[in-house]
């Protein structure tokens, strides 16, 4: 343990000498800038800068799109909690509870949150990274298709069982969203699925444009359709104040750290499992096992500080596997591993024997990135906060905007352009007829992952499906997920019969009144 600080200290030197510096500045500016931009996905960014690293040595190069990365997992949280559009993907729970708090009157009280959950997400994955780096790469080293499989069926069962009153409506939500996510050329067979002979269909719709489309224009429609009665300034109750959450109302929520920091920690370690199944099952877990599970969805910070959490938390999970096993864990991760291939190192074990400075170079970054990305968003969140004095209308309208500006940058063409406005459309109708829209953006976020996942295994294992359930790690996650799927549909079904004793003795009682 004191070689490994010692080896962090002089991490600490490094990363304050020369150029590194700077570029983990510029690395933490424009992750938030790319996170908070709707349709400017966090790989996308890391993809764009990886050119620039060509001309840097690697530690600053892979310092630079550390931070971006780090970064990019917070700047979401912004345009999530104030207008209902998730920048990212993992931004998505962040509606759930950010939105509704923000609408209330406490905009600056959700954003705080979302920083001090960032933060204690952020400094425990560096911990993580640092002290549990191989022994935690080498329980990954055991996760084939079957558990990619298990775990993202468990992401989409927690969701399922945050569908609202009705489970049916949920999981006719989360089909659609799977059926969405099958269009497209077969990636095993390579036929055309629900192409309709449209060329732009054979390369899939993208979970961008349903979420952009489904939350960004069917919120704007939504509120449209009530006639911008209320602008944001009053709805936020007026004068608006950043407020840091109190040492008590911290100590309050310990429980919801810890359950998430542990769900973040351990889907950044799998590889493949990443940051927005980690936000999702967060905030499943929390639904299941929350002290106030029952509020969740109407604007508490256990809402808001789950998904942030474990988001965080993922990506020193994503650094274990990269830098001890050479596993990308997640998108980015890849493309910073293309990174170090570019400057001619290949991860693995022998990397902490021949290049250790270099390896604690990037932790001590990261510990720093999460400190500059709290104090970027502290300072932020004051400017942000001053779109809700415009009135709904005009917010309304930029709205819209970033949402075309998004989907068009996506793969320019004009027909995603028509696409976010039948999703839009869709997403209306879904909160009109009380149908969760969750579920649907996560089965077209998760399905290509799913169907990837299970289609490996069906290959690997000569079509034997009983192999998700007698390995021990999948078997154990698929037995959580029936779990998870059968808790709120006998919780359903005893409200049912509790509320028809009800109607009985009521008309008992009125039998005998008369």
């Amino acid at each position: 343990m004191l070689d490994v600080l010692s080896n962090l200290g002089t991490g600490f030197v490094h990363v304050f000498s020369g150029y590194h510096f700077i570029a983990l500045l510029v690395g933490l500016v424009v992750g938030m800038l790319v996170a908070v931009l709707p349709g400017l996905t966090l790989v996308m960014g890391v993809v764009l800068a990886l050119p620039f690293t060509y001309g840097m040595d690697l530690t600053t190069s892979i310092i630079l799109l550390t931070a971006m990365y780090i970064s990019g997992t917070y700047g979401g949280a912004f345009t999530s909690i104030l207008f209902h559009i998730p920048g990212e993907p993992i931004d998505v729970p962040l509606l759930w509870d950010g939105f509704p708090m923000a609408r209330r009157g406490e905009p600056a009280k959700a954003l705080g949150w979302t920083l001090f959950a960032a933060l204690t997400g952020g400094l425990i994955t560096c911990i993580v990274a640092v002290s549990l780096a191989v022994p935690f790469a080498q329980f990954a080293l055991r996760f084939d298709s079957p558990e990619y499989f298990a775990v993202v069926l468990f992401g989409f069962t927690s969701v399922v069982a945050l569908g609202g009153e009705s489970l049916v409506n949920a999981l006719i939500s989360l089909f659609v969203g799977v059926l969405l996510a099958t269009v497209g050329v077969d990636a095993v067979w390579g036929v055309d699925r629900f192409t309709f002979d449209v060329p732009i269909l054979r390369d899939g719709i993208e979970y961008l444009t349903v979420m952009v489309g489904a939350y960004g224009v069917g919120e704007v429609l939504s509120r449209l359709e009530l006639g911008f009665a209320t602008s944001p300034l009053q709805a936020a109750g007026g004068k608006i104040e950043t407020q840091v959450p109190a040492p008590r109302e911290l100590w309050q929520l310990r429980s919801t750290f810890g359950r998430s920091s542990l769900v973040g920690v351990l889907c950044g370690i799998v590889p493949g499992a990443g940051a927005t199944i980690a936000s999702f099952v967060a905030y499943g877990v929390e639904s299941q096992y929350g002290k106030r599970r029952k509020e969740l969805g109407s604007g508490i910070p256990e809402g808001i500080v789950a998904p942030q959490v474990a988001s965080t938390a993922t990506v020193g999970g994503h650094m274990v596997p990269l830098l001890t096993l050479g596993i990308p864990g997640s998108g980015a991760t890849a493309v910073i591993l293309g990174a170090f291939l570019l400057h001619g190192l290949q991860p693995g074990p022998l990397v902490f024997q021949k290049e250790s400075e270099m390896v604690y170079a990037i932790f001590a970054s990261m510990f720093l990135s999460v400190i500059g990305m709290c104090l970027l968003g502290f300072f932020a969140i004051k400017l942000l906060i001053k779109v809700l004095y415009l009135p709904e209308s005009i917010t309304a309208a930029f709205v819209i905007l970033f949402c075309v500006i998004g989907a068009y940058s996506a793969r320019n063409t004009i027909t995603d352009l028509w696409l976010i406005m039948i999703f839009g459309v869709l997403g209306y109708l879904f909160e009109r007829f009380r149908f969760p829209i969750a579920p649907m953006v996560l089965g077209v976020i998760l399905g290509p992952l799913a169907e990837q996942a299970f289609m490996t295994s069906m290959i690997s294992f000569q079509n034997d499906w009983t192999i998700f359930f007698t390995r021990p790690v999948s078997g154990t996650v698929m037995l959580l997920s029936v779990l998870a799927l059968a808790f709120p549909a006998v919780q359903q079904l005893y409200r049912r019969r509790a509320a028809r004793k009800l109607r009985e003795l009521g008309a008992d009682a009125d039998a005998k009144a008369t």
